[in-house]
């Protein structure tokens, strides 16, 4: 896949890894701005619970 993404990057290798990277910080943009945000309510990281019975 990583092959196929710089094989169809215009320019030489200076201009695609400059555009690889700007896809890069793009994807982890919208992962963090839109698919996490949306995510995060179906995942059970809220359904913790802590045992209190002193055992420790």
């Amino acid at each position: 896949m990583y092959g196929w993404i710089w094989r169809h990057l215009p320019g030489n290798t200076l201009v695609r890894t400059i555009l690889a990277l700007l896809l890069v910080v793009g994807v982890v943009y919208v992962l963090f701005q839109y698919v996490f945000p949306w995510a995060e309510p179906l995942l059970p990281f809220g359904d913790v619970t802590v045992d209190q019975s002193g055992t420790g």
